[in-house]
């Protein structure tokens, strides 16, 4: 059963465990690493069964970046319901963490990563990427009641993260890699 308490079919589930399969495929070498092969085989089903689901590589890429996607609203939502209070500060404060938590799954960071990445060369993974951040700005500015600039922080601390966990800076002794990792939050 479904968090919602609805029976998958055979076909859903199917997807199911292809798109949680996909993301460690993707997070792992990357949109143009990774095949399609790879990705059933992973998954203990055809190659043939994926293309049944998806209709091709960009298209299952491209749902599990709307995937990771949800994954982090939804995170970011627990956030703002374990808020201190609601002032912008705690709410956004809260959502870090939040998102500080989530991210220490290493894959959903990687993917996130190689989504950017694709998105530099891939129309459709960067639409997805475009409308993913689109809501995500909005929700994070709606439930915050934060400014722009305190909405574009929040967007620009999570980037440094990335950044810092993506090469292990927080794991370097050195002053570079101190200044970087400082106040960033790991788990």
């Amino acid at each position: 059963m479904t968090p919602t308490g609805r029976v998958l079919s055979t076909a859903e589930e199917r997807r199911e465990t292809v798109l949680r399969t996909a993301v460690g495929a993707f997070a792992a070498k990357g949109y143009y690493g990774t095949t399609t092969t790879e990705v059933a085989k992973l998954a203990g089903i055809s190659q043939a069964y994926i293309y049944r689901l998806f209709p091709n590589k960009e298209a299952l890429f491209v749902a599990v970046v709307q995937r990771c996607f949800a994954q982090i609203q939804e995170a970011l939502t627990r956030g703002a319901a374990s808020a201190p209070d609601r002032t912008p500060e705690a709410v956004i404060s809260a959502m870090g963490e939040a998102y500080a938590r989530l991210v220490a799954d290493r894959d959903l960071l990687l993917l996130q990563l190689h989504a950017q990445a694709a998105a530099a060369s891939d129309e459709l993974v960067r639409s997805a990427v475009q409308a993913g951040y689109a809501q995500l700005v909005e929700y994070v500015r709606e439930v915050s009641g934060g400014s722009d600039y305190q909405v574009q922080e929040f967007f620009s601390r999570g980037a440094l993260c990335h950044l810092v966990v993506a090469m292990g800076a927080e794991r370097v002794d050195a002053p570079w890699a101190e200044t970087l990792s400082a106040g960033i939050r790991h788990y």
